[in-house]
C-alpha cells in the first residue's frame, strides 16, 4: 500500500506544471577585472520572439546601472540611438540608449543588441511589478516578470 502512494505522490509531482524559473544574481570579474552584478533572463515578447535582458552594475554597489537587450545575430538589427519604453500601469519611463558608449557593443556588427540607462526606472520603483517593454521598431511589448524586476531593484546595492 505504501508503494501505490509514494508511487501516485510521484506521478502527481510529476504532472504537476513547474513554476517560473527564477533568474538569480551573480557576481563575477568583468572583462576589465572589474567586478560585476548581473541578471540574466530570457524572455519572449508577444510575437514568441526570444530576447535575452541582462541588468548589471559594473563595482562597488552605487555603480552605474545598465540593461541590455539582445535579440537572436542575423533576425534582428538594432539602430541606435532609440529609447527603450517601460510601461507599469499608468506609469512611463523613457531609458535613454547607451549602447554607443559600450566600446564592445559600439564595435560589433551584429548590431542585435542595445544597451539603456536603467537607473530612472530603479530610482522611481517601489514594488515588484510586472513590467511591458517597448522598443520602437523592433517589439511593441516584452512582458518582465514580477521575480525579474525584483532582482534588477536589487542590483543597486548587491554586494559583491
Amino acid at each position: 500500500m505504501s508503494r501505490l502512494l509514494a508511487a501516485l505522490a510521484l506521478l502527481v509531482l510529476m504532472l504537476l506544471p513547474a513554476g517560473p524559473a527564477a533568474a538569480e544574481l551573480h557576481s563575477h570579474p568583468g572583462d576589465n577585472g572589474t567586478p560585476v552584478v548581473r541578471s540574466l533572463e530570457s524572455l519572449r515578447d508577444l510575437d514568441y520572439q526570444a530576447w535575452q535582458l541582462v541588468a548589471y552594475r559594473e563595482g562597488e554597489p552605487g555603480g552605474e546601472l545598465r540593461l541590455r537587450v539582445v535579440g537572436y545575430p542575423g533576425r534582428v538589427r538594432l539602430d541606435h540611438p532609440t529609447e527603450l519604453i517601460v510601461l507599469s500601469g499608468s506609469h512611463r519611463w523613457d531609458l535613454p540608449d547607451r549602447t554607443l558608449e559600450n566600446s564592445l557593443l559600439k564595435s560589433d556588427g551584429r548590431e542585435a543588441a542595445a544597451e539603456f540607462d536603467l537607473a530612472p526606472l530603479l530610482a522611481e520603483l517601489n514594488k515588484n511589478r510586472p513590467l511591458r517593454l517597448q522598443l520602437p521598431g523592433v517589439f511593441n511589448e516584452l512582458p518582465v516578470p514580477p521575480f525579474v524586476v525584483k532582482e534588477w531593484r536589487e542590483l543597486p546595492t548587491y554586494p559583491l
